[in-house]
């Protein structure tokens, strides 16, 4: 693929490695086989999108306890449950802690791809979440103190008139201000400044930043 991919599979039944290896080559898709938990954790590469297709009984470190693990270490990768010995309960648990799928074996190799690709689907958004959080970040550092001060209060509706008087110096400085804040976040108006900034900050806090549209009707001040 041209893509950076790839599928992880922990399962300690041989066969079943082989099984899985042989189902996503034919489809050519990347994949890692693992007999444990703990030979997974020491290759896993979170830069790559990806997925791991996990078994729930294992001798040591269980299926289980490796996605508790992975949800302590914040590892947002995709695991899809595959188990010979599931019950309802085991699945609902699974389903709770992030799994986004449970499939019994035997499972059929169509229902084991069609989750593969919905995992890659939602790792590959998330990853771009990622990537555009870190672009956030890095643009709003470049801000000196002064500008950041400027752009706090643009965002929470102040004129230039209004920041200046507050700051102490002329409409034209903070005019220069602003003008500088815009040029490194790469934007050109007031309501893209906003949004910048509201993305910015709901990103630190792991929030979902709503449309800007719905923003402007709260009300710059009450949205920040």
């Amino acid at each position: 693929m041209s893509e950076d991919v790839i599928v992880y599979v922990v399962d300690d039944d041989e066969a079943i490695r082989r099984s899985v290896r042989r189902l996503l080559e034919q489809v050519e898709l990347p994949v890692e086989t693992f007999a444990s938990p703990l030979d997974f954790l020491n290759a896993h590469d979170p830069d790559r999108v990806g997925c791991l297709v996990l078994d729930v009984r294992m001798p040591g470190m269980s299926g289980i306890d490796l996605q508790k693990r992975m949800i302590e270490d914040e590892t947002g990768l995709p695991v899809i449950i595959v188990t010979g010995h599931g019950d309802i309960q085991m699945a609902v648990d699974s389903m709770r802690r992030g799994a986004i799928d449970f499939l019994e074996k035997p499972y059929r190799a169509q229902a084991l791809l069609d989750s593969i690709h919905r995992a890659l689907a939602l790792d590959r958004v998330r990853h771009e979440e990622r990537r555009i959080a870190r672009e956030l970040s890095n643009r709003f550092s470049r801000l000196t103190a002064r500008e950041r001060e400027v752009v706090a209060m643009v965002v929470k509706g102040l004129t230039n008139r209004e920041i200046a008087s507050r700051v102490g110096v002329s409409p034209q400085a903070i005019d220069a201000r602003r003008a500088r804040a815009m040029g490194k976040l790469g934007v050109a108006t007031v309501p893209e400044l906003v949004e910048f900034v509201l993305r910015y900050e709901c990103d630190r806090q792991g929030h979902t930043l709503p449309p800007l549209g719905q923003i402007l009707e709260r009300g710059l001040a009450e949205a920040h």
